[in-house]
């Protein structure tokens, strides 16, 4: 640098944040010189306190304290310029507009006009401003009807980006005439729509929108923003409260079609012919405020998908389905290795309660997944539908921060906080925020301030509970007359323009309300014949020198690529399976199911916990290089492959993951896309996903899925933990063949089950299933299968045990069994050196549904049988015996005594003491297999007594 007049280096021309950063660096070394590092010690040392320049013009000093203090004023106005905000439409907030009074930073205005604008911002308000208007002019960007919260952001690239629009006016947006007169039209239609449901269907719940009007134009354009950006699919998830007129005005459903369903008068012709509207039908329904909806239209010259999911009264659960269908959209599986993910192709939008959002844990879970690779969506759109309570629950009884929105902070999304009475403020901030998703990929939130207009439901009088913020919501002009009373003060609109557009949306809706049958639908519930059927016979089967080839490339891996060496050793046995007497294993037959199921073109989706491994390292489906830790998988180098094979270790959660999964497969229906508990009780964290979606969303929504669970089971003395899947409830759940429910016993029945279930994605028969996966059969060598079994066979929903059951005549006991029971029996047996000539055994490998027509044939070949046993590991309140003893009953249709022999009822699933566990698992055996008990059929043993 050259001298200056004064014949010192022109280094100290500091401005602006680099102004303000040395600032700090000189306090500091007046405090303690040792504190900062030794060139900037030398620097102060020679040239003493930093003075501010113009970065241009000729050096010119400035009082340095006060250029200091109004640097902390600037700072302070971007940071905390939310707590001053007017975003509250009631004003029933206080604001604190104190905290950039200029004497708490010993500052004037005339303090402020001698200090040049430029020399504490990048961006001025114009050329030549000083402090004072650029102070001005960020306390109306930062303290109006839009809030912004960035300073938890670490990225400075999106601070910077996003106070630069914002700062520029891309809050402060020009709205010509016609735009504005058309957001008014809009909020006159959400709001007419719900007064006119309000007067035409009294008393009936419709959770109405009123008080967050705003949401509807703000849905508009964020949609219109992701659909400029790229998106050809927009997912939204959101619970109930203003679901209707979502419904109605951003996805299109026709008025009539809603108010059908008020008067239970869902009829299908009224589905527009354009075919551009599809809505699938269950045969047991939903009410109307739970349905979704999924619409394609023509934007741009190209179609795009719009999509509402079908949520339960579960609230924020849809989140993470919404997350999955939107990743599915992204995802190219068309070829082999892991499916490709283009981030432009689909985007999510989530609407979330105010109570909900701090509220549901599944929310912190979903918010986790954000930037996972196996569940990125690049870049979700939340917003907060904010009405200041929770049904009837105050803010300060529902969470513990001062923003419904304050766990987002914790995974740097920028909030925003808008004030739901100012609609072109709402519209500024949907599209910087689809601008944003845009640019940085990443998830950003709009907590949309408003109220609710009436109680919970439009049967609930919120007086009784909230009488303070009713009284003041009631004497509260809506944002409709709120927005018109501006538009008429600017002169853009008259009170006849606006009477004559609320007339043209009133005589629409009863235009509308005319089209629809006056009578009631057939209400009868009729199981569609292709779900009533089941699912038909499948070969499974693959040919042996298929099956050869597959093994030989899945045990190639890269020269110089080192497995770890114990690992290597297990692998390479996977040759020998081929040879002569040779057998496959629990994880060797389902890498081969794999195998063989991407060859036939159908792409795979596998994720949990320590999938990529397997939780009891049988799976070891993703290599790691001991050196490198670079990873690698077989499967995405077969030769044959001709679809995407995925793996993804999941997140530390059931919840999420689960519903990810399940939405990924509702969207992608040609993917087998499997999910597997780390043991098989922590799926009971995902219930509601299982009770609210897996098994009734066919029923309730039209809404299939072919998800397959892997739910590790087995009692082997490890305790109550971990033993036991909970199969009982998933067996209360079965009806309507929602699903399939097995546990199985061997390798083959395991690779054939993932074949029929691969065969059988996009039919009509297609459901979910749930296997209980072994833990000790893993490498058991009665669960290993020969190859032949592989290539010969196909699924059987029932096996006998070989070598027992030869002579019919001599059979009087049917001992019935399942999973890790039908092996420990299998052993007792071929260890007992009495005649078992009395016994065959019967696994029931799939037991929902029911193998009524099997079972029925093979009790008919033993004539001289006396009773069926069901043995189990589980208590008998658990397990398959309550769902399964009036089957066996039908089955053999009263001829035989049917009983139990297992576990008596217990509150704990198993034993926390391994002793106790081999005692009363030898029990169990011993009265199953044992002749004396033949007797106790007809007798007084205490073999046929009740265990209580």
């Amino acid at each position: 640098m050259g001298e200056s007049s004064n014949g010192r280096e022109e280094v100290q021309a500091f401005y602006g944040p680099n102004l303000g950063y040395i600032v700090e660096l000189y306090e500091q070394y007046v405090e303690d010189p040792e504190s900062v590092d030794a060139e900037t010690r030398q620097y102060f040392d020679e040239y003493g306190a930093p003075e501010a320049s113009a970065p241009v013009a000729p050096a010119a000093s400035f009082d340095l304290e006060k250029v200091v203090a109004a640097t902390r004023l600037v700072n302070d106005i971007r940071a905390l310029g939310h707590k001053a905000a007017d975003i509250y439409p009631l004003k029933d907030h206080p604001r604190e507009h104190g905290l950039f009074a200029f004497d708490r930073y010993g500052l004037s205005e005339a303090d402020l006009e001698q200090v040049p604008a430029h020399l504490l911002s990048e961006d001025v308000p114009k050329p030549g401003a000083n402090a004072l208007e650029l102070v001005r002019h960020l306390l109306d960007v930062y303290t109006g009807p839009v809030a912004i919260e960035l300073r938890h952001l670490d990225d400075m690239e999106e601070k910077r980006w996003i106070r630069r629009r914002i700062e520029q006016g891309a809050l402060k947006a020009k709205y010509s005439k016609n735009e504005k007169i058309e957001l008014f039209q809009r909020l006159a239609e959400t709001e007419l729509f719900e007064s006119f449901l309000h007067k035409t269907y009294v008393g009936q719940k419709r959770f109405s929108i009123e008080g967050l009007d705003a949401m509807v134009p703000l849905l508009d354009a964020m949609v219109g923003g992701l659909i400029s950006s790229g998106s050809e699919h927009i997912n939204i998830g959101m619970a109930h409260r203003g679901r209707l007129n979502v419904l109605a005005h951003v996805l299109g459903k026709p008025y009539e079609m809603i108010f059908a369903e008020f008067q239970h008068a869902p009829n299908k012709e009224l589905i527009p012919s354009e075919g551009s509207i599809g809505i699938n039908f269950g045969w047991s329904g939903d009410v109307k405020y739970h349905l979704g909806l999924d619409r394609r239209v023509l934007e741009e010259k190209k179609e795009v998908r719009l999509n509402l999911a079908n949520n339960p009264s579960h609230l924020e659960f849809v989140g993470s389905v919404v997350e999955g269908y939107t990743r599915a959209a992204q995802d190219d599986r068309s070829e082999k290795g892991m499916a490709v993910q283009h981030d432009d192709k689909a985007a999510s939008i989530l609407i979330h309660g105010d109570a909900a959002f701090p509220g549901q844990g599944i929310v912190a879970e979903t918010l986790n997944m954000t930037n996972l690779n196996g569940y990125r969506t690049a870049g979700t759109v939340h917003v907060i539908a904010n009405n200041t309570i929770g049904f009837t629950t105050d803010p300060s009884d529902s969470r513990s921060t001062r923003y419904a929105s304050d766990i987002a902070k914790g995974y740097e999304i920028p909030v925003f906080h808008v004030n739901a009475d100012d609609p072109e403020a709402c519209v500024a901030v949907a599209k910087l925020c689809s601008e944003y998703r845009a640019k940085f990929h990443k998830d950003i939130l709009v907590d949309l301030v408003g109220y609710r207009r009436y109680g919970h439901n439009e049967m609930d009088e919120p007086m009784n509970t909230n009488p303070v913020l009713y009284k003041a919501i009631k004497e509260h002009k809506s944002v409709r007359h709120v927005y018109a009373d501006v538009l008429e003060a600017e002169g853009v609109m008259s009170k006849e323009d606006k009477a004559t557009i609320e007339q043209s949306i009133e005589d629409r809706l009863k235009s509308a309300r005319d089209l629809v049958p006056a009578e009631e639908e057939d209400a009868d519930i009729i199981l569609p014949e292709a779900v009533h059927k089941g699912f038909p016979f499948v070969e499974t089967g693959v040919e042996r020198d298929v099956l050869q080839q597959l093994n030989d490339e899945l045990l190639v891996w890269p020269e110089g690529f080192g497995v770890f060496h114990k690992l290597q050793k297990v692998l390479d046995r996977r040759r020998d399976a081929f040879a002569d007497n040779g057998k496959v294993d629990w994880g060797h037959a389902e890498t081969l199911a794999y195998a063989s199921i991407i060859s036939d073109g159908t792409p795979i989706r596998l994720s949990g916990q320590d999938s990529e491994r397997g939780t009891f390292a049988q799976r070891n489906i993703m290599l790691n290089d001991v050196e490198t830790g670079k990873k690698f998988s077989p499967l995405h180098h077969l030769s044959t492959a001709n679809a995407s094979f995925s793996v993804h270790n999941s997140p530390l959660s059931e919840g999420s993951v689960l519903g990810f999964e399940y939405g990924y497969n509702v969207f992608a229906q040609d993917t087998l896309v499997l999910w597997e508990a780390q043991y098989g009780d922590f799926a009971n964290s995902a219930q509601v996903m299982f009770d609210q979606f897996i098994s009734a969303g066919r029923a309730k929504w039209g809404q299939k899925s072919g998800l397959v669970m892997l739910l590790p089971h087995g009692y082997e003395g490890q305790g109550p933990e971990h033993s036991s899947a909970r199969m009982e409830r998933y067996l209360t759940l079965a009806g309507e063949k929602n699903w399939t429910v097995a546990n199985l016993s061997t390798a083959a029945q395991y690779f054939h089950i993932l074949r029929r279930q691969a065969k059988m994605l996009g039919t009509e028969q297609i459901r979910p299933m749930i296997i209980m996966t072994p833990k000790s059969l893993l490498r058991h060598p009665l669960a290993a299968s020969s190859v032949d079994e592989l290539s010969d066979n196909n699924f059987r929903p029932i096996i006998e045990q070989v070598g027992l059951g030869e002579n019919p005549e001599q059979v009087e006991r049917l001992v019935f069994c399942s999973g890790k029971m039908a092996i420990d029996l299998q052993e007792a047996t071929m260890k007992s050196e009495e005649s078992l000539d009395f016994l065959h055994i019967i696994r029931v490998e799939e037991i929902y549904p029911f193998p009524v027509r099997e079972i029925r044939e093979l009790i008919s070949r033993y004539p001289n049988a006396k009773e069926i046993v069901w043995v189990q590991e589980e208590p008998k309140n658990m397990g398959a015996w309550t769902y399964i003893e009036p089957r066996l009953e039908a089955v053999t249709s009263n001829r035989l005594n049917v009983r139990y022999v297992g576990r008596r009822r217990r509150s704990s699933p198993a034993e926390g003491n391994p002793t106790a566990h081999k005692q009363e698992q030898a029990r169990i055996i011993r009265e199953a297999i044992s002749r004396d008990a033949v007797s106790a059929a007809a007798g007084t043993s205490t073999y046929q007594k009740d265990r209580k």
